[in-house]
């Protein structure tokens, strides 16, 4: 093993413990807060409500922390032990080419899917059914599963096919042609996703044409924006969470309301979560993190340029030269660096997030966004008090309490 084989070892080492050890943070210092809401939440969470967020988190914390040891150890031993059989089994059964390199990415991923597939199950089935968070049953679990890895087979085999076939074709500006049909690609979805992935998913109908839609509607036609409808999405058959988000641009623009948002909020706050939407898109939001994550596809692709050449990364840990063994390897080695780049992406979007609640403020007020996020936070099981460094790096936005101060002039 090279030297930079070695280093990479020990970046992915690295970064599982340092995953592990920010969740022993959280753990401790949410214990320790567990029973008392802060100040500024007396009168709008209870003592109960307070601590059995308190306890949630920390049960899923445990779970995470045990996944990012387990993820680092998976990852080592994909580069040490796993991927040189892997490729040898699919050498049996595949002729060098194209569909050799396609088929390594693709049972490397279909592994990874499985051996992920028992913390979704366990989070799902027993930790939120036990706080009574849980909607969903075992055969529509699996569904959406099975659904999911399917629509992943469907769009990832062509561009792996693309890539590939490009990286053959044109070895010196294969990986520029290839970020081009990526972005062109990862648009077109953007687009398309409301009515032709979504819909896979799960069933969304118009909102009824009551106050609230008129209440939302005159919203809209205040801040200039035109959406393609407001729909309400049946979250409640998978999960007691609400939450409201859009979709597309463009005219492909939708507004989606979780219908568990619609049972518990007020229409003062669902007009407020909407609002602080819009401003998303009043400040150019979307467009501002669509122009970052070209740019880090950019940087990716060329990594991967590197990557893919004879001198690149496979041989580096003594695999063999092939286009999707190199692809796989970067897959794996990539995660340090993300865990790493993560608080200054969590960074951004939170700013992002201050300054769509200054907009919702400015909007429709700052009780109705103060109440709309203590709910969010209490019906959700979101802690109120998480650890500093541990919000920096996973948090993309601001804790509850920061953003109430925010709002009120305090921060």
């Amino acid at each position: 093993m090279t030297p930079l084989a070695t280093a990479i070892c020990a970046a992915i080492a690295a970064s599982s413990l340092l995953g592990f050890y920010l969740r022993r943070r959280q753990i401790a210092h949410v214990r320790g807060l567990r029973d008392a809401p802060p100040r500024d939440f007396a009168a709008s969470v209870t003592q109960e409500e307070h601590s059995r967020a308190a306890d949630y988190t920390i049960a899923s914390t445990k779970i995470a922390g045990f996944k990012a040891l387990f993820d680092g150890a998976v990852a080592l031993l994909w580069l040490l032990a796993l991927l040189a059989p892997l490729y040898a089994l699919v050498s049996r059964f595949t002729d060098p080419g194209l569909a050799r390199s396609v088929a390594v990415v693709l049972l490397f991923a279909t592994v990874s899917e499985l051996l992920d597939l028992p913390f979704a199950f366990w989070k799902t089935f027993r930790l939120d059914a036990s706080f009574d968070m849980n909607r969903q049953t075992p055969i529509g679990f699996f569904t959406d599963w099975l659904k999911s890895a399917l629509l992943q087979l469907a769009i990832g085999t062509p561009l792996l096919l693309g890539m590939f076939a490009a990286f053959r074709a044109f070895p010196e500006r294969w990986w520029l042609i290839a970020f081009a049909g990526f972005m062109i690609f990862f648009v077109g979805m953007t687009a398309l996703y409301p009515s032709l992935i979504a819909p896979l998913f799960n069933k969304f109908t118009p909102l009824p044409n009551d106050a609230l839609r008129q209440r939302l509607e005159a919203l809209l036609q205040r801040c200039g924006f035109a959406a393609q409808g407001l729909f309400v999405m049946d979250a409640s058959r998978r999960s007691a969470r609400g939450n409201a988000y859009f979709t597309g641009f463009g005219k492909t623009k939708r507004i989606v309301l979780f219908d568990t948002l619609i049972a518990k909020h007020t229409p003062e706050e669902i007009e407020s979560i909407l609002a602080h939407e819009l401003g998303h898109f009043k400040f150019g939001h979307v467009r501002q993190m669509m122009g970052l994550f070209a740019l880090l596809a950019f940087a990716g692709f060329a990594v991967l340029y590197w990557a893919m050449g004879a001198n690149g990364l496979a041989p580096a840990f003594g695999l063999p030269f092939d286009p999707g063994v190199a692809f796989v390897v970067v897959l794996v080695a990539q995660e340090p660096i993300v865990h790493l780049l993560s608080p200054l992406l969590a960074w951004r979007s939170r700013r992002a997030e201050f300054e769509a609640d200054d907009f919702a403020k400015a909007m429709v007020g700052e009780a109705p966004m103060i109440s709309a996020l203590t709910r969010l936070t209490r019906d959700n099981l979101a802690t109120l008090t998480p650890d500093w460094l541990y919000t920096l790096f996973y948090y993309s936005h601001p804790p509850v309490p920061v953003r109430v101060a925010h709002l009120r002039g305090a921060a």
